[in-house]
């Protein structure tokens, strides 16, 4: 598992509530805090992705347990079978740091390092955070397509466009699923709706969506090289 190394990731204290969060957070059942990672969760993937997935934060007791991104919980239970089928990823299954599992021409990440309560990150953990996810973005250097996976995903990579002179007004760029904005010549920012459980639940997000949607990103691919 390659992951980009984020110089004071791992220590990051700075949202007071998230730090407290984690530092309270009771385990799921038939596991004890040993069990969990407890702290920022890192990216990981392809160094030499051409596309990006931006998630909005760890999970409770999936990357939050595990340290690694969408993996042991429902998100990414529904996420890496296809992406398995899509080519990206080497495996269908996501458990545990240690499983095997390698990502093709992708890195995922997350908008917010730390799990939040009930799942949503506040403006200022969103801006604190901005600076890694920048510094993820300027590491990958064959990277092509940012994908956000989320609203709240989304509307973090269009503030780290505007702070970076990529764009001028994030009002001009509005979410829908499958919406595509090129932000600079060869580089795309694209919204999907999120994997999570109760979406997926709900009907929002499908196996056909998602597959499609997967099947799209392979054909931006060899449209732009």
């Amino acid at each position: 598992m390659a992951t980009i190394p984020l110089e004071g990731l791992i220590e990051c204290r700075q949202c007071v509530r998230l730090a407290d969060y984690i530092e309270t957070l009771p385990p799921a059942k038939q596991r004890s805090r040993d069990d969990y990672w407890n702290r920022p969760v890192p990216g990981f993937g392809d160094l030499d992705a051409r596309i990006c997935l931006v998630g909005l934060a760890p999970g409770a007791h999936g990357a939050n347990r595990t340290g690694r991104p969408f993996t042991g919980d429902g998100a990414g239970d529904f996420m890496y079978p296809l992406l398995h089928a899509a080519g990206f990823a080497s495996q269908a299954e996501a458990e545990h740091t240690d499983d095997g599992l390698e990502l093709n021409d992708l890195y995922i990440t997350n908008a917010v390092k730390c799990v939040p309560p009930e799942n949503k990150p506040k403006a200022d953990e969103y801006r604190t955070c901005r600076p890694y996810l920048a510094s993820e973005l300027a590491e990958l250097p064959r990277l092509k397509i940012v994908v956000a996976l989320g609203r709240g995903a989304f509307d973090s990579c269009l503030a780290h466009f505007l702070a970076a002179g990529l764009i001028e007004r994030r009002a001009d760029y509005r979410f829908a699923h499958n919406a595509r904005f090129e932000i600079a010549p060869g580089l795309w920012l694209v919204a999907c709706y999120h994997t999570s459980r109760y979406n997926v639940q709900t009907g929002r997000m499908t196996t056909e969506l998602f597959s499609s949607f997967l099947a799209g990103l392979r054909g931006m691919l060899d449209e732009n090289g």
